[in-house]
């Protein structure tokens, strides 16, 4: 989102009543939305530089939530950008992932068999602490 752009959603978004200030990442040319929400979160409207409209939701700096890119959202006006941050439910379960397309793995190789007990017993290891650091004569 340029920043022209991200001016013109904040203006449309404070007429709605929304808090929503312009966020831009320092030293990148990168231009997004911070919109507060109520509960304490914030959301971060297209920060990224890339293609399309997505947002990370955060709390006290923590990613606490994310609203998938949008469909077709790389080429919308201020208005419609606005018009879908406005109505963003940031309490929606996330949707449920598309099937994957990849073939089901292979089974797994089967374990070998478990080895017999040997005749002879282990050597004794040290029971504690106590006799592993205890001097040895």
């Amino acid at each position: 989102m340029d920043e022209s752009t991200a001016n013109e959603v904040v203006e449309l978004l404070r007429a709605r009543r929304i808090f929503a200030s312009v966020n831009r990442r320092a030293g990148v040319y990168n231009v997004g939305v911070r919109v507060v929400i109520p509960d304490g979160r914030e959301a971060i409207w297209d920060n990224d530089g890339a293609a399309g409209l997505e947002a990370m939701v955060l709390r006290d700096g923590v990613l606490v939530g994310f609203v998938p890119q949008i469909p077709d959202s790389d080429d919308l006006d201020a208005a419609a950008v606005a018009d879908i941050i406005a109505k963003a439910d940031y309490d929606a379960p996330p949707s449920p992932e598309p099937p994957s397309r990849r073939s089901p793995s292979p089974p797994s190789p089967p374990e070998p068999p478990a080895a017999a007990p040997s005749e002879t017993p282990p050597p004794s290891k040290p029971s504690g602490w106590r006799d592993r650091l205890r001097r040895r004569h």
